[in-house]
């Protein structure tokens, strides 16, 4: 499983922008860690340290290794349409990020446990595969034992102020939900440029 075992508010912190950890820490020492870190400003990066950090920003959101990273890239590329978007969909539309934006986890991380512990099944079977890629028309559901329930209870409790996104549609009496379709660009609203990720695998 690819996690980050550090402080998450860490990463964060390298990149300038939020990724994981905590909105507050994040916003008290908004600076690069280290020992210099509050003294310095941000170095001007090359064009190819941009692009590196956009894609390490792109895996650490997701939580994918670069082998894995690499095999998305590939899998777009050789799709129709644009590479960049075609990523980002491959990565927004992972088990483990759906069953976080259906609200059945607090964190990806914990949609991550949630799925490898066996509490979720795809169409009816159950799955411990968080980064199996679910389609328009599959369902996601909460497994019926006791202790899978409980926990989606808690967290659907602890996210109940979040929307899912139009592109997914939740069942909370039921604990299930659905993918609706593939999500757009816009819908996704990455929080880099993923061009640059593309010319970087380009070069």
């Amino acid at each position: 499983m690819a996690r980050h075992t550090g402080p998450k508010t860490k990463i964060s912190r390298r990149y300038g922008v939020l990724i994981h950890g905590s909105p507050k820490a994040f916003e008290n020492k908004n600076y690069p860690p280290g020992q210099h870190g509050p003294k310095g400003s941000r170095r001007k990066l090359s064009d190819y340290a941009l692009a590196l950090a956009e894609k390490q920003k792109l895996r650490f959101q997701y939580g994918v290794l670069e082998r894995q990273f690499r095999r998305y890239f590939a899998l777009a590329s050789s799709k129709r349409g644009v590479t960049g978007e075609i990523l980002l969909q491959l990565l927004e539309t992972r088990l483990d990020n759906v069953v976080q934006k259906l609200g059945f986890a607090k964190t990806l991380y914990a949609a991550r446990q949630m799925v490898s512990h066996g509490h979720v099944a795809v169409n009816g079977r159950k799955t411990n595969a968080s980064s199996m890629n679910v389609k328009p028309g599959d369902v996601i559901t909460i497994r019926s034992g006791e202790r899978s329930k409980r926990l989606a209870v808690k967290y659907l409790d602890q996210t109940s102020a979040l929307t899912p996104p139009e592109w997914l549609l939740v069942d909370k009496e039921n604990l299930s939900g659905s993918v609706v379709r593939i999500p757009t660009r816009s819908e996704i609203n990455p929080i880099v440029n993923e061009q640059l990720v593309v010319e970087l695998y380009s070069r």
